[in-house]
């Protein structure tokens, strides 16, 4: 008896936050061609100030008021998120510090309540958050408080490179101290579940870096190698997971070695990022794992500099937009009864 044909896809929502309102989030936002993504998209952010910045920067798109009933092609749709301060571009202000992670807590919850599939994130300054008074080491962190999740997973992706990563935002003398079983177990287990759900990629092959260079040498260059990643990574294997590793990390970077590979487990942030930019930065795209809902942003910072000056390209926004799509489809194509 043959399969039932699956159901058609419904309309894919994406909501975009405006991010810090002092960098270069309105103004990459404001170049945004909305016919040209096989989404819907709607901005969350303060209007006027949006508008300030799209008629400075000549965009010929009108921002109207989301309503979810109707859908308007030739405008770029906007959710209100009045500033707490007016806003210059270049200049933080911690004033608004409030108004940034309201723009995360709004649409993380309308992705959790499926108003959205997927939210786009614009950089923010952390620094001008922790100085409002506010802990916040970065999105991947405060998104996953807000949706219990235990551990998150940040997976960047250039072109054909995904780097996932067991630490994050951790001062390097604290690095070591984080790398245990549970941690990289968790990671791998996000990494090759949501690799098969969100990216379409049936048997994905998970490369490992070591923590130390030559992957600890045979315990010479340090022990964790071998007390700690070599024996989680025979259990996960055992378990049926597709990994590879350790890999000292100055060769795993290499075309013959990712020839293979899916993805690559890096132990922590500086380890992997600086290929991945290397290969893409204009269009590399930040996504968390790990979470019930898709997430994606850019993969760059508010650069405040050019904050205003019509010079900062939306590329990897571009990107970060057309990832989100690309997982939402997968999502919806990979649930259970599609």
């Amino acid at each position: 008896m043959s399969s039932s044909p699956k159901s058609p896809m419904r309309e894919t929502r994406i909501i975009i936050t405006s991010g810090e309102p002092a960098g270069i989030g309105p103004d990459i936002i404001a170049k945004i061609h909305p016919a040209s993504f096989d989404a819907r998209l709607v901005i969350i952010g303060d209007r006027e100030m949006m508008l300030s910045r799209a008629d400075a920067l000549g965009s010929k798109f009108k921002f109207v008021d989301y309503d979810a009933g109707t859908t308007c092609a030739d405008s770029i749709e906007i959710i209100h998120q009045p500033l707490d301060q007016p806003c210059v571009p270049g200049q933080l202000d911690s004033a608004n510090a409030k108004y940034v992670l309201t723009l995360l807590e709004t649409a993380c919850k309308a992705c959790l309540d499926n108003s959205f599939d997927a939210m786009v994130t614009a950089p923010v300054q952390k620094e001008i958050i922790n100085r409002a008074g506010i802990s916040f080491s970065g999105h991947t962190e405060y998104l996953a408080d807000i949706c219990e999740s235990p551990r998150p997973v940040m997976l960047l992706v250039a072109e054909e490179l995904k780097v996932a990563l067991v630490t994050t935002h951790l001062p390097l003398r604290q690095v070591a101290d984080a790398i245990d079983e549970k941690a990289i177990r968790q990671v791998i287990e996000i990494l090759d579940l949501d690799l098969r759900n969100q990216f379409g990629i049936q048997d994905p092959h998970i490369k490992v870096a070591g923590l130390n260079p030559h992957a600890g040498e045979n315990g010479y260059l340090g022990r964790e190698e071998i007390e700690i990643i070599i024996p989680v990574l025979d259990k996960l294997k055992s378990e049926g997971i597709n990994l590879s590793g350790p890999y000292p990390a100055d060769t795993l970077f290499t075309p013959r070695m990712l020839a293979d590979a899916d993805a690559v487990v890096a132990m922590y942030h500086d380890q992997g990022l600086p290929v991945l930019k290397h290969v893409g930065f204009h269009n590399a795209v930040n996504t968390t794992l790990g979470l019930p809902i898709i997430r994606t942003s850019v993969d760059h910072g508010t650069a405040l500099d050019m904050a205003g000056t019509a010079t900062a390209r939306p590329d990897s926004l571009f990107a970060a937009i057309n990832s989100a799509i690309f997982q939402a489809h997968n999502k919806q194509q990979n649930a259970p009864g599609a």
